[in-house]
């Protein structure tokens, strides 16, 4: 019942998607923080080995840079094949690579449809599957492997942007990890998923300007979230502290969902 012990995820390996910057950056430091091996990836492979390094040093842990485009199916595969040639075994994968579009109603492409649900939704689901069989390798009763996938609040309310393919993207992810659970729970597999509400990052800055004091100040908190608050949420979710939690959808959003019940996420 110690903390160190509850809450441990030292010598685990993990795959964090879109790891390199935003939630993912803070997902990937929280778990380098406290030993866990982490694979990350992004389209971008300078930028991306650039922070793998950052990150290695920073937290004096083993980050490593995998480039490839997940919103296709054969970067998927790739990716997949990628890890597999390196591991044996992996203990989390969390699913945070993601997209946002935004577009008048009257004018909203069949382009933007189809880019974010492809990479918010389509890629997760096959990703998952095929990474299975190494999530199922070291998984046991009494220490499961876990998949978080990163969701939103804008899945859960109705954003104030035109952003129709992302809200709906993320209300499936949502769903998704419900059957998901169901499906691998049997195989020592624990799925749950992650809403998180205005946190900095490119996706929500580029919509403010990055200046995130309305924000702010709108929120329940009086602030936007910080890297403790979504890699405290994973490590408890990764650790035996939440070895019993399956299939929930977890809001970090500084109570704008149930407090006010709008949504600026």
């Amino acid at each position: 019942m110690k903390i160190n012990e509850l809450f441990n995820v030292a010598g685990k390996t993990a795959v964090v998607t879109g790891g390199s910057r935003g939630i993912g950056e803070m997902i990937t430091a929280g778990l380098l923080a406290n030993g866990v091996k982490v694979y990350i990836t992004a389209r971008k492979v300078g930028p991306l080995i650039a922070k793998a390094e950052e990150l290695s040093e920073l937290y004096d842990g083993e980050c490593i840079a995998l480039g490839c485009d997940l919103s296709t199916s054969d970067g998927v595969e790739s990716f997949a094949n990628q890890i597999k040639e390196r591991e044996d075994s992996i203990d989390f994968l969390i699913n945070n690579a993601g997209a946002a579009w935004a577009e008048p109603y009257d004018t909203f492409s069949e382009a933007g449809w189809d880019k974010v649900m492809d990479l918010n939704v389509k890629s997760l689901f096959f990703l998952t599957q095929k990474l299975k069989p190494l999530l199922t390798k070291s998984a046991s009763l009494e220490d499961p492997s876990r998949v978080i996938n990163i969701g939103s609040i804008d899945g859960l309310n109705i954003p104030m942007f035109e952003t129709f393919s992302y809200s709906t993207s993320k209300a499936a992810v949502h769903h998704l990890t419900r059957h998901l659970a169901k499906r691998l729970v049997g195989e020592n597999i624990l799925v749950n998923a992650i809403a998180p509400g205005p946190y900095p990052s490119n996706m929500l800055g580029s919509a403010v300007a990055h200046d995130y004091s309305e924000i702010a100040a709108s929120n329940p908190r009086k602030r936007v979230g910080t890297p403790e608050d979504i890699a405290g949420l994973v490590i408890f979710l990764c650790s035996r502290a939440g070895a019993y939690t399956v299939g929930e959808t977890i809001t970090t959003d500084g109570g704008l969902v149930k407090t006010s019940g709008h949504n600026l996420g």
